[in-house]
């Protein structure tokens, strides 16, 4: 730095804030601010850094921008796996153009993180953290919440954060956060490299004071690339997708975040290829389009997992092929089935040995439709006609799980689908993550729109889904939105309720309280385990959890956080309720029991089998017979080359 270089004196949180004011994207020509908003919990580590400087452009107007909006916006979250779940869904509802930074104190604030890290790396969502961290001048050691670890002194708990972070630095140094900072951006907006990016702030850094050259908080925009595909691997696709009679696209979350939709369309409508979705892909066509045969895989219909049975060339579109989708290697197999990968990522684009053709989503698939329109490549009539008739036949299944026979009874959980499935419009937006509500939804949901369907299914972090929704609502505001939860997930996380009532946000929370792990007991007796430790009930004589239920109110929780609850006993009840909450404009829950599936109609039962080990020696004959079925189906795993 020479003396004539202007610069700006500021400590290392207030320069690191200020930069990430002035950060955009642009992609097709759209430019968008790439650091909405910051949310954090302040407290040892951070409230004197980070924390105060949030305090100098909290309340500071942009010179451009909407009236009155901060520098750098800040959201009081109250749990920090929570706060990372609500960046998550912010930055997927806009196509991770736009993300949430994440600031918490240095110790459990940070470890706190981990959970929410995973998350958003495994499922290539961007999310900036900013942990506190322990004294990089070591005045005094330990300070307190640190960790020492004898053989290695630059070791602090938030090298936990490593492994699940897809950038990872440590700003010992106030110039040290230039670069780090521009790596940071880098990350968060690479189409392939995406997911967590963590810059650990020691305590004492953050509050240090220094020269900035100016040109450091210059505004900056980062484009988000969409690589064309390579000619060879074009011309292999196309001949790929000539020679198939049974080809099948598997359309993964890789659709939406290119924003592919369009382009996936027009493939299907020139080609007739039926189009399979994965959790994330869910929505990539709408469910009444022709093509559409629904969620692939263990929680997939019955249509897409024959059609995958037989298929001859499964084309997957931005997936990486997780074993639900592939059914653990089971369910894709004809003796010469192939595949070919359109991915942005070499690494997805290679799996299961396929042809791969690594570029955006969007523009290769409009070049694989452009090399097949000349010839007028079509799937053959007969195929189109198979597939069309079974679709017609699941969706038969789909209306008799919906189906309400007595309007005065407890609903079942695909009833309550129903009931909901009745009044939203492609405005709503459903977020859901785990339990056995993922099943259904993938089986039976009727997606009205290419963001309607957000379930988190690459980690099914129970918790999830309450803190995403408050994000999304953040992302998409006007927009109903839904969060969709069994009295397991909610009891996980419903700390962001208060979130919702704090920032106004109106989410409506469907609580369906079936008194225990209802997808973990349905797979506990499918492996042997004879649903042990799945319940929500008192200990009986014998020790096991099979006495009444537990006394728990989630209502009443609901409403002491700050929610309007309407409690709904019956269908006319429920029906009644939802459309109540649709209306509302605060946050609001929805409370019903559901009735259990085994005694009146439920979802369909799993299409394809999922590989879950099963003891191999037992004396109990569920666990005997769980295992002879296992054998059965290992049997048919196949490695594909």
């Amino acid at each position: 730095m020479t003396e004539a270089t202007p610069t700006t004196r500021l400590t290392v949180a207030q320069a690191l804030v200020r930069f990430l004011a002035v950060q955009y994207t642009e992609r097709d020509g759209v430019r968008r601010r790439l650091i909405d908003a910051t949310w954090g919990i302040l407290g040892h580590g951070n409230v004197a850094g980070i924390g105060q400087a949030l305090v100098e452009y909290a309340a500071v107007p942009e010179e451009e921008g909407p009236p009155g909006r901060p520098v750098m916006p800040y959201h009081q979250g109250r749990n920090e796996q929570a706060m990372v779940h609500a960046a998550v869904g912010y930055a997927r509802q806009c196509d991770r153009l736009s993300v949430q930074a994440v600031t918490t104190s240095v110790g459990p604030g940070a470890t706190n993180l981990v959970t929410g890290a995973a998350l958003a790396t495994i499922n290539h969502l961007p999310v900036l953290l900013l942990p506190g961290d322990t004294f990089a001048t070591r005045p005094a050691d330990p300070v307190l919440q640190q960790l020492e670890v004898p053989y290695a002194g630059d070791v602090s708990v938030n090298d936990c954060l490593r492994p699940v972070s897809r950038y990872f630095d440590r700003i010992t140094r106030p110039e040290a956060l230039v670069p780090a900072a521009l790596e940071a951006m880098r990350v968060l907006t690479d189409p392939v490299a995406t997911g967590a990016v963590t810059l650990a702030l020691p305590q004492d850094v953050q509050a240090e004071a220094f020269d900035w050259p100016a040109a450091f908080f210059r505004e900056r925009v980062w484009r988000v690339r969409r690589p064309a595909a390579d000619p060879g691997e074009l011309a292999a696709a196309a001949d790929a997708v000539r020679a198939a009679r049974r080809p099948l696209v598997v359309a993964g979350g890789g659709v939406h975040h290119s924003g592919a939709e369009d382009a996936l369309r027009e493939f299907a409508d020139l080609t007739r290829i039926p189009v399979a979705s994965t959790q994330a892909g869910k929505g990539s066509l709408d469910w009444d389009h022709p093509a559409d045969v629904g969620g692939i895989g263990h929680t997939g219909t019955a249509t897409a997992c024959e059609l995958g049975r037989t298929a001859d060339l499964v084309i997957g579109v931005g997936t990486r092929y997780t074993d639900f989708t592939t059914a653990s290697g089971t369910l894709f197999a004809a003796p010469d089935v192939r595949f070919l990968n359109i991915n942005i990522a070499p690494f997805d684009g290679h799996k299961l040995a396929g042809l791969p053709l690594v570029a955006d989503a969007r523009t290769a698939l409009e070049a694989l439709t452009r090399a097949l329109a000349p010839h007028g490549h079509r799937a053959e009539p007969s195929y189109v006609t198979e597939y069309t008739d079974d679709k017609e036949r699941w969706e038969y299944r789909v209306d008799a799980a919906y189906e309400v026979q007595d309007p005065d009874v407890r609903p079942t959980q695909p009833q309550v689908l129903g009931l909901l499935d009745e009044i939203v419009t492609a405005d709503d937006i459903l977020v859901n993550a785990a339990g056995s509500l993922p099943g259904d939804l993938h089986k039976l949901w009727r997606a009205r729109s290419r963001d309607q369907y957000h379930v988190e299914y690459g980690y099914s972090c129970m918790g999830y889904e309450i803190p995403a929704a408050v994000g999304v609502g953040l992302a998409a505001p006007g927009r109903p939105v839904w969060a969709l939860v069994g009295d397991g997930t909610y009891l996980m996380m419903p700390t962001e309720i208060v979130t919702a009532v704090q920032e106004g946000v109106p989410i409506k929370v469907v609580v369906l309280q079936n008194h225990g792990y209802a997808s973990i007991g349905g797979l506990s007796e499918s492996v042997g385990g004879e649903r042990f430790g799945t319940a929500y009930r008192h200990r009986s004589g014998d020790g096991t959890f099979d006495g009444r239920p537990l006394p728990v109110d989630l209502a009443a929780n609901a409403a002491s956080l700050g929610m309007r609850v309407l409690r709904a006993k019956t269908v006319r009840d429920l029906r009644a309720a939802l459309a109540e909450a649709r209306a509302a404009d605060t946050p609001t829950c929805v409370y019903v029991e559901t009735e259990t599936a085994d005694t009146v109609s439920g979802a369909p039962p799993a299409q394809a089998w999922w590989d879950v080990p099963v003891a191999e020696t037992a004396t109990r004959p569920s666990a005997v017979k769980a295992r002879e079925e296992y054998d059965r189906h290992v049997s048919t795993r196949r490695r594909h080359l």
